[in-house]
């Protein structure tokens, strides 16, 4: 009998090297599309070929994220999720035999800053500039025109706990000695943060919030992330958007805390945007992983009977330590 296909773009990713494994052990064929692997981006007959017959797609590719938004990187990553999004559209429309579900990365940051309410997919309202307009370009670009034999997902990612990028640079943070309360306050303004793509939104110039360290931060655990994915994989009702981050949102104060505690870190400073831009510009990154109010809330997921394994953000961070001890001892001690 020959095994069902999950077809991967983007898999040489933290996240994408979670689900390969994970479909593997499910018993599917896996077939990735990427700079390298069964396709590349630049052989479109080759993406058509491994997607025709698929049962399963999922597209991770992007530029990563973590990095400062100059010009050049601002540009690549709408064009690299984008124009990766469009050419697998392309070969699901012209499949004989097209998946029956193709799950699409997407972000939980496409919601506005938000203090007082959670943000579901169904009542969620949508931010402005450049992040946004990343997410809601990507998601017109998956969305885009009839495909009636293929279920479409926007796997709206909160903050992924493990070992990737954002964990990397959390507890940077914390080993900095950042690792209190992260506190907006002006700064001098720049236009890293304007809005992009065709229709862009939001002022020109950077502004601040008063949060107090108070903003909200969602949050997802790896594992949840392949359970996630697993889930909608094998519930044919859920399509459109999805958040995935766990029910357990939290607080940047909180989040600090328990970052200096699995850290070891003896004291944190609160840590005002003129600090932390600097800081985060030596780590290669931007302070809105920290400074935004995020706040997703997982309504498909649960109201279809989801379970997360972390719903709460201290026996996340206790998991990520603890799965590989000396990986983490070495992100620590970076």
């Amino acid at each position: 009998m020959t095994p069902p296909r999950v077809v991967i773009a983007g898999a040489s990713g933290f996240i994408g090297r979670a689900l390969t494994d994970a479909f593997r052990a499910d018993g599917y064929e896996v077939a990735t599309v990427g700079r390298a692997g069964d396709a590349v981006w630049t052989d479109p007959g080759a993406i058509a070929r491994l997607v025709d017959g698929a049962d399963v797609l999922i597209n991770l590719a992007g530029k990563i994220v973590s990095c400062r938004y100059n010009d050049a990187h601002r540009d690549e990553i709408l064009r690299s999720r984008v124009a990766t999004t469009r050419a697998l559209r392309e070969a699901v429309a012209n499949a004989e035999r097209p998946p029956r579900v193709w799950m699409n990365a997407s972000t939980a940051t496409i919601y506005r800053h938000e203090t007082e309410h959670g943000n579901d997919e169904r009542d969620g309202i949508t931010g402005e500039g450049f992040s946004v307009d990343v997410a809601t370009n990507w998601e017109r670009a998956l969305f885009a025109g009839e495909l009636p034999a293929t279920r479409r997902v926007a796997l709206r990612m909160a903050i992924v706990f493990g070992d990737g990028p954002a964990t990397r640079i959390l507890l940077a943070l914390a080993r900095l000695g950042l690792g209190g309360p992260q506190i907006d306050s002006w700064w001098f303004p720049h236009r890293r943060y304007r809005g992009i793509g065709p229709r862009p939104t939001g002022p020109v110039w950077s502004s601040w919030r008063q949060t107090s360290g108070r903003q909200r931060f969602s949050w997802i655990h790896i594992d949840d992330v392949v359970a996630s994915v697993r889930f909608v994989r094998d519930h044919d009702e859920i399509a459109g958007p999805v958040n995935l981050s766990a029910p357990g949102v939290t607080d940047n104060r909180t989040l600090m805390r328990e970052l200096r505690r699995v850290a070891r870190a003896p004291f944190g400073l609160p840590a005002y945007r003129w600090m932390l831009d600097p800081a985060m510009a030596v780590l290669r990154n931007e302070p809105e992983l920290v400074l935004k109010s995020r706040w997703a809330v997982p309504r498909v997921l649960t109201e279809a009977g989801f379970s997360f394994r972390y719903p709460e953000i201290g026996p996340a961070l206790d998991a990520v330590v603890a799965v590989r001890p000396a990986r983490a001892r070495d992100l620590i001690s970076r």
